[in-house]
């Protein structure tokens, strides 16, 4: 997991905002459906260790862990740049939040962190 180093208060990276347009949970999974080095070049560090990482499909906790972020910031960042197209969230896939498949992916992450 990255340590967080700030070059920006968390506020600047959301505008200030708390609130997304659509509901991102911590097992959803986000990815980049096109990566363009020219765009990442201009994001900040925080928000580009994020759009780097989703090259590879990742769950927005996976996200903000690796990126050092707040689970917060982290969805409003993720919502900004699923509105311009950059990300893209994939639907869910489970019925529910406590559905099996998703517990042993779980599990499974967790052994592999161990």
């Amino acid at each position: 997991m990255a340590t967080a180093h700030w070059k920006v208060r968390p506020y600047v990276l959301t505008g200030g905002r708390t609130r997304t347009r659509q509901r991102l949970f911590v097992h959803t999974l986000i990815s980049v459906p096109y990566y363009d080095p020219r765009f990442a070049a201009g994001l900040p560090p925080e928000t580009r260790s994020l759009y780097d990482r989703a090259r590879r499909t990742t769950s927005v906790a996976e996200l903000s862990a690796y990126s050092g972020m707040p689970l917060g910031v982290t969805r409003v960042v993720i919502d900004d740049l699923a509105t311009t197209n950059r990300l893209q969230i994939h639907p869910e896939t489970y019925s529910s939040p406590f559905d099996s498949r998703l517990l042993e992916r779980l599990r499974d992450g967790l052994l592999q962190l161990a």
